[in-house]
């Protein structure tokens, strides 16, 4: 059972959206809409833009769990301060409530915290639908990750290319994506990979390339980069350890699972394609061989 105290508002709204009376979703839907800002108004001001009355913001609030409107603005208020924390404030953070326990088991426990949360916030059903998308040969798949991110890209895309063809890293100069733009088309995909603290150049990027008509698969965390607001499906992952920076273990974990997915779905083609990867490399002697 995932401890309600640690769930953000969107996750609370996520998880409850399927119980809320139609009036209810109205409000939800407005405060997803530009998450979290949207939520930070007056409960008459998003009543109104809701087509909603201030008594149902109020039983809202009471199925998300809180206690009332205010308290959740409160959570909302201390998401955005999460959400631009410097990796010294962050570190500050863990270290002003810090165990006495090792590092390895106190980072060994919120990783299995993160994990858990992780896997009761994802929907089997979105993944796999995901995962059939990245399998379609027919629509290019471009992977594109911001400046701690861009390792978690690499990653992807190379797993990725050794799967199927169609494969495109973006490279990690955003000046150059406007190259890229002008070879995407409609139905084509584009991977991204963004988490606290969120760049103006990826949200862009999502911008354009929703505009073009393309699928847009966001990796982030579990506050949610603005990008989402572009993504046909978005993977929230739990990122938080005791340290200055973010962890990039559950992004990892979501990203292995799917390659694994993809290449079963069409295993024939993968397995050829890893085949003839294994006779280009035994050509340049990548590998040392002991026999």
């Amino acid at each position: 059972m995932v401890r309600l105290q640690t769930l953000t508002v969107a996750e609370r709204i996520r998880s409850k959206f399927e119980t809320l009376t139609r009036a209810e979703r109205q409000i939800a839907n407005t405060m997803m809409e530009n998450y979290p800002v949207s939520g930070l108004g007056s409960i008459t001001a998003i009543a109104d833009s809701s087509n909603a009355s201030t008594a149902t913001v109020v039983r809202l609030a009471k199925k998300l769990d809180f206690g009332g409107f205010p308290d959740i603005q409160v959570a909302l208020r201390r998401e955005v301060e999460a959400t631009i924390s410097s990796p010294i404030t962050k570190h500050n953070q863990w270290a002003d409530s810090a165990p006495d326990s090792h590092m390895l088991n106190r980072f060994a426990e919120s990783v299995m915290e993160n994990m858990r949360q992780t896997l009761h916030q994802i929907d089997p059903e979105e993944f796999n639908a995901v995962a059939v998308l990245l399998s379609d040969r027919k629509r290019h798949v471009y992977v594109v990750g911001g400046r701690i991110t861009r390792a978690l890209a690499d990653y992807f895309y190379t797993h990725m290319q050794m799967v199927r063809d169609g494969v495109t890293l973006l490279t990690s100069s955003s000046n150059t994506w406007s190259h890229n733009l002008l070879n995407m088309q409609s139905g084509d995909v584009l991977v991204m990979f963004d988490i606290r603290r969120y760049e103006r150049d990826v949200l862009r990027l999502a911008e354009l390339a929703r505009s073009r008509e393309l699928e847009l698969v966001l990796f982030t965390d579990q506050w949610g980069s603005p990008a989402a607001k572009f993504a046909s499906h978005s993977f929230h992952t739990r990122t938080e350890v005791p340290s200055a920076w973010d962890s990039s273990i559950m992004p990892l974990f979501i990203i292995e699972s799917l390659t694994a997915a993809i290449q079963n779905l069409s295993w024939e083609e993968s397995e050829s394609r890893m085949k003839a990867l294994e006779v280009l490399l035994d050509e340049t002697g990548m590998f040392r061989k002991f026999i």
